[in-house]
C-alpha cells in the first residue's frame, strides 16, 4: 500500500467518524450555530435594525426577521459594495460570489472568513466518505479536472469578486493542485466553446481519473473528446473512475453520459450554492444527500404548499417531516439572514437528516391550477425514456395557453440524442406518466380543460445554441426545466425540427 493510499484511508476513517457523530447530534449542533449566529449578528447594522440580540430565541427570530430573497438584501449588499463594514456580518466579506438570478439579474453573495471553510472543505469531506465506504483511492493517482468558471476575479471596492467555482479554485489544496487540469490560463478563457477545445488539447493523452462538473457541460466535453479521438471516454481515459457533479439532477443525463464513457463509473452528487454548501452524497448505496448540519448554516424550511401564503408555516430542522416538499431558508456565517434559497427539497430521513433536491420554487407550471413541479416532469420523462429506449440531451416545458382552434396544453421541447421509434406513442406514455404523478394535471385532462401534452422535437445542439445566444453557455449555468410563461419556449422554438 502506497503512502498516499494509506494516508487517504486514515483521513477517510477519521472523517467518517466525525460525520457520524455530527449527524447524530444535528439538532444540538443547529441550536449552537443559531446562538453563535445571532450573537455575531447582533453587532451588525442588519442585526441592530432588526432588534437582534445574543439572547434572542428562535420564536423572536422568526417574528423579527422575515424570510426574503435577494431583492430583500440588495440594499445591504450595496452598502458592502460601497465600502461599509459590519453590515451583514462582522468586518467585510473575503469575497463576493457573482451569480445570475432569474428575477434579480446579477447577484453578489458574500463569502466571509467564517463561511469559506464550508465551501472549500465539504467536497473534501464527500470524497473522504466515498473512500471510507468503497476503499477506492485510485482516482487520487491520476489527473483531476474541474469544469468550472474562470478563476480570474474582479474587485468591488477592494473585495475580490467572481464566480463561486472560480473563487474555490484559488483554495484547491496543494496536494491536488499538482494533478489539477486544466491549466490556469485555459481556465480563464471566458468563451465556453473555445475553453472546451483548449481543455481537450490539455487532457487528451493524460491519465484523467476524476472528472467534475455540471452534467450537460461534461457531456459537451465528452462529445468533443470522442469527435477528436473516435473513441469512447473509457478508451481515451482508461483510469477515469469517479464523476463528481452537482447543479442539476443527474438521472436525465446518466444514460447518454454512460454511453459516451462506455462503462459505468461511480458518481458523487454535491449540492453547492453561492449561499452555502448544503449537502452531499455520502454513500454509493443511496441516492439521497446528507444535510450539512455543522458548517455555519442554520436551516429553516417552509412547505411548498404554503410558500406563497401571507403567513406560511416556518420550521427549524427539529420539526421537519419526511415526504413533504419544502423550500430552504438559510441563515449563515456569511451574513445571510432567513434567506430564501429558492430550491425545494424533500426529506428522505431524519436520522440522519437526508434530502432529495426536487426543484426550484420559481420553476413550476400552474397556468391552469395544476402546479406541476420539476421532480414530477423529470420522473415522468425518465420512466418513459426507459420504456422506449430513447436518450434525451436536454428538455424544457412551458404552457401553451391560447393555441388557435384547440384546447390549451403543455408543450415539451426535447432534444433527443436517440429519439423513440414512435414519437406519438412516446408522447402518450409521457402524458400518462405525468398524470400519475400529478392528480391536478390528470383532472384537467379528464375534464377537458386542457389536452394531453405535445412534444416539439429540436435540432441537434439546440440548447447549446440557445444558451450561447443568451450568454450563459457553460460554467455553472443551467437550462430551466419548467417555466410558467413562454419566454424560454418562444426562443427555443426557433430551433425546432421542420
Amino acid at each position: 500500500m502506497s503512502l498516499l493510499t494509506a494516508s487517504a484511508r486514515i483521513f477517510a476513517a477519521y472523517t467518517a467518524s466525525r460525520v457520524r457523530k455530527r449527524s447524530a447530534n444535528a439538532l444540538t449542533t443547529q441550536q449552537k450555530i443559531f446562538r453563535s449566529l445571532v450573537e455575531t449578528g447582533s453587532k451588525t447594522f442588519f442585526g441592530k435594525e432588526h432588534g437582534m440580540n445574543s439572547l434572542m430565541r428562535y420564536d423572536e427570530f422568526r417574528k423579527n426577521i422575515p424570510v426574503r430573497g435577494y431583492e430583500g438584501i440588495r440594499k445591504y449588499i450595496e452598502k458592502i459594495i460601497n465600502g461599509e463594514s459590519a453590515v451583514l456580518w462582522k468586518g467585510k466579506p473575503m469575497y463576493l460570489s457573482k451569480t445570475s438570478g432569474t428575477t434579480s439579474g446579477v447577484k453578489y453573495i458574500p463569502i466571509t472568513k467564517d463561511s469559506l471553510p464550508n465551501h472549500i472543505g465539504t467536497t473534501r469531506e464527500a470524497l473522504a466518505m466515498y473512500i471510507h465506504e468503497t476503499g477506492k483511492t485510485d482516482f487520487l493517482k491520476g489527473k483531476l479536472i474541474f469544469l468550472s468558471g474562470s478563476p480570474e476575479l474582479d474587485s468591488k471596492n477592494g473585495i475580490p469578486t467572481g464566480r463561486l467555482s472560480g473563487i474555490v479554485n484559488h483554495h484547491v489544496p496543494a496536494y491536488l493542485k499538482r494533478n489539477q487540469l486544466p491549466s490556469y490560463k485555459t481556465n480563464c478563457i471566458e468563451d465556453w466553446e473555445e475553453k472546451v477545445e483548449k481543455i481537450c488539447d490539455e487532457t487528451i493523452g493524460q491519465n484523467m481519473s476524476l472528472i467534475s462538473g455540471i452534467p450537460p457541460w461534461v457531456q459537451m466535453y465528452f462529445d468533443k473528446i470522442t469527435e477528436r479521438t473516435g473513441k469512447k471516454i473509457k478508451d481515451t481515459f482508461p483510469g477515469f473512475s469517479l464523476f463528481v457533479y452537482g447543479g442539476v439532477n443527474y438521472e436525465p443525463y446518466r444514460k447518454k453520459l454512460e454511453d459516451s464513457i462506455g462503462k459505468k463509473v461511480d458518481a458523487i452528487e454535491l449540492y453547492p450554492a453561492s449561499e452555502g454548501f448544503i449537502a452531499y452524497q455520502d454513500s454509493q448505496k443511496r441516492n439521497d444527500l446528507l444535510l450539512n448540519t455543522d458548517s455555519g448554516i442554520f436551516y429553516e424550511f417552509i412547505p411548498v404548499s404554503e410558500y406563497f401564503e401571507p403567513n406560511p408555516l416556518r420550521v427549524s430542522l427539529s420539526d421537519v417531516k419526511t415526504g413533504i416538499n419544502y423550500t430552504i431558508v438559510l441563515s449563515t456565517n456569511a451574513g445571510l439572514w432567513a434567506y430564501s434559497l429558492g430550491d425545494t427539497v424533500k426529506f428522505t430521513s431524519i436520522n440522519p437528516y437526508r434530502i432529495l433536491i426536487t426543484g426550484r420554487i420559481s420553476q413550476y407550471i400552474s397556468a391552469f391550477g395544476e402546479h406541476v413541479i420539476v421532480e414530477e416532469v423529470e420522473q415522468a420523462l425518465l420512466k418513459t425514456v426507459s420504456e422506449f429506449h430513447a436518450e434525451v440531451v436536454e428538455f424544457t416545458v412551458a404552457p401553451q395557453v391560447n393555441p388557435q382552434g384547440e384546447l390549451p396544453y403543455h408543450e415539451w421541447f426535447i432534444e433527443f440524442s436517440k429519439p423513440p421509434d414512435d414519437i406519438k406513442k412516446f408522447g402518450s406514455a409521457l402524458d400518462e406518466s405525468l398524470q400519475q404523478k400529478n392528480i391536478y394535471y390528470r383532472d384537467l385532462i379528464a375534464g377537458k380543460i386542457i389536452q394531453p401534452l405535445k412534444i416539439r422535437l429540436l435540432q441537434k445542439d439546440s440548447f447549446i445554441r440557445y444558451m450561447k445566444s443568451i450568454g450563459k453557455l457553460g460554467g455553472q449555468n443551467k437550462v430551466p426545466r419548467l417555466a410558467n410563461d413562454r419566454k424560454i419556449a418562444d426562443e427555443i422554438a426557433h430551433y425546432g425540427l421542420r
